[in-house]
């Protein structure tokens, strides 16, 4: 049985306990690593949980995230404090509050060595010895994914893939992996048709599902979609480090404050109402994997700066919405994204309000899963929604009092009228048609709201003015 005493009993990973010398009895299942600020939806009971500590920002931090671990029965903490010059205070604190172990890493210590030697002892301790393939293929635990499946590959001698459960193939040492609708995340170990899928495991909301060419592998193709989680993982924690250098600028921008820019960038709006912003912060890391993007929550929100370049690609909104479809058939996802831009820095605040009129226009449709780019929205809307509500009232009375009060008083339906004269482009005898009425009555009754109005209803620029009094 692996105990939190057996890890610092590993010469090699040369760990510090820093508290919970009473509790150093406590069994070991597994290993997790993460960086997320709030992992509870991601652990589970018996887990060692491995962190960088990136999710730190200030003293408080610690509590949380310690307090999520602690309910969720994590066996021990093993922390790393390279990037935060030591383990802070706070985090050591509720540790001991929380009758969590804490292990201190040493900083020159890769995450791939402890997860290689703890595997190894879960391994020893469940009799099971493991294969010199095995142990070469845990020698490069910390390599990138493409690396990781063409080393397995070459060890199982067989094509592999990595598929997501949103469509997108992640990565694979062949073409023509498996159709997506073998996706089944819920499975274990499943043959069909000449291929092996394995889930990889984690505690993602969008699975990932290891394929292998082959019928007959053995316990090292379960290796290696562990392996494929961990790589996963750590590409996450890398993402995330990147996206620190974005924060202040995307903060700033769902301030409504000016941001600097160096290049044109595309502003990627995402709420996902019930789910909550780390359920569409993943969801959108998955739909914009294949362009150079930064993310950051804000409040509810989860907003990206995507490099406005060819990376681009032109059908992303219907790529994005045949994504989600596929990822909704085993997760409730409810996600509603907004895109806006491209823009320069000048523009850069314009393109986040295009963003957010995007959701609004999303969520007024009732979708679950809603993807709008404002560049497929009519440019008086997008100009009407950028206006403030008491200035779009003060123009909706004062060119449109009149007619209002009439038909308040009268029981007329002018103002229905005028909306379809100027949609039928000022066509007496289609705004006729439309309305089901005669074309004299429909010319008597532009006339009459002509006369209330005060404004000639024909001419051009009028019809301008009175059509966007009408859709604000």
């Amino acid at each position: 049985m692996t105990l939190v005493r057996t890890l610092l009993e590993i010469p090699e990973l040369r760990l510090r306990l820093r508290t919970g010398s009473a509790l150093l009895g406590r069994e070991v299942s597994r290993i997790y690593v993460t960086e997320l600020p709030d992992p509870s939806r991601y652990v589970s009971a018996d887990e060692v949980v491995l962190t960088g500590l990136l999710w730190w920002r200030r003293p408080g931090d610690g509590d949380a995230f310690v307090r999520a671990l602690a309910k969720s029965g994590v066996s021990a903490l093993a922390a790393s404090g390279a990037d935060t010059g030591g383990i802070p205070d706070d985090v050591v604190q509720a540790c001991a509050q929380h009758r969590i172990p804490l292990l201190e890493v040493p900083v020159d210590l890769s995450f791939a060595l402890i997860t290689e030697r703890v595997v190894l002892a879960l391994a020893a301790d469940r009799g099971r010895e493991p294969s010199e393939a095995r142990k070469r293929l845990l020698g490069i635990a910390d390599a990138p994914l493409p690396v990781l499946l063409q080393h397995g590959a070459d060890e199982l001698g067989a094509p592999c893939w990595v598929l997501s459960g949103t469509g997108r193939v992640v990565g694979g040492t062949a073409p023509d992996p498996p159709p997506v609708e073998w996706f089944h995340p819920e499975r274990d170990r499943t043959v069909r048709e000449g291929y092996t899928l394995l889930p990889t495991g984690g505690r993602f909301a969008v699975p990932w599902l290891l394929a292998v060419k082959s019928t007959e592998t053995d316990d090292l193709a379960d290796e290696l979609a562990g392996l494929v989680s961990l790589a996963r993982a750590r590409a996450e924690q890398v993402r995330r480090m990147a996206d620190r250098a974005a924060e202040p600028l995307i903060r700033a921008l769902a301030r409504g404050d000016s941001a600097p820019l160096s290049q044109p960038v595309r502003v990627v709006l995402a709420q996902s109402p019930g789910g909550g912003p780390e359920l569409a912060a993943e969801l959108l890391d998955e739909l914009l994997a294949d362009t150079a993007a930064s993310l950051a929550v804000v409040d509810e929100d989860v907003y990206a700066l995507v490099d406005a370049d060819d990376s681009w690609p032109p059908d992303w909104t219907s790529a994005a919405r045949t994504a989600l479809s596929t990822v909704d058939q085993f997760l409730d996802v409810s996600l509603l994204v907004g895109v806006g831009g491209p823009a320069t820095a000048a523009g850069l605040l314009g393109a986040a309000e295009e963003a957010r009129y995007a959701v609004e226009v999303a969520a007024r449709r009732g979708d679950r899963i809603g993807v709008v780019a404002g560049e497929d929205i009519a440019v008086h809307r997008l100009l009407v929604a950028g206006t403030p509500d008491e200035l779009r009232r003060s123009v909706r009375d004062r060119v449109l009092g009149p007619l209002l009060a009439y038909d308040a008083a009268q029981g007329t339906d002018l103002v229905r009228t005028v909306r379809v004269f100027l949609e039928c482009s000022s066509s007496p005898t289609a705004s006729a048609k439309a309305l089901h009425i005669h074309v004299n009555t429909l010319r008597y009754r532009i006339t009459r709201a002509s006369e209330l109005l005060g404004l000639d209803l024909t001419d051009f620029t009028t019809q301008v003015d009175v059509y966007l009094a009408l859709q604000a």
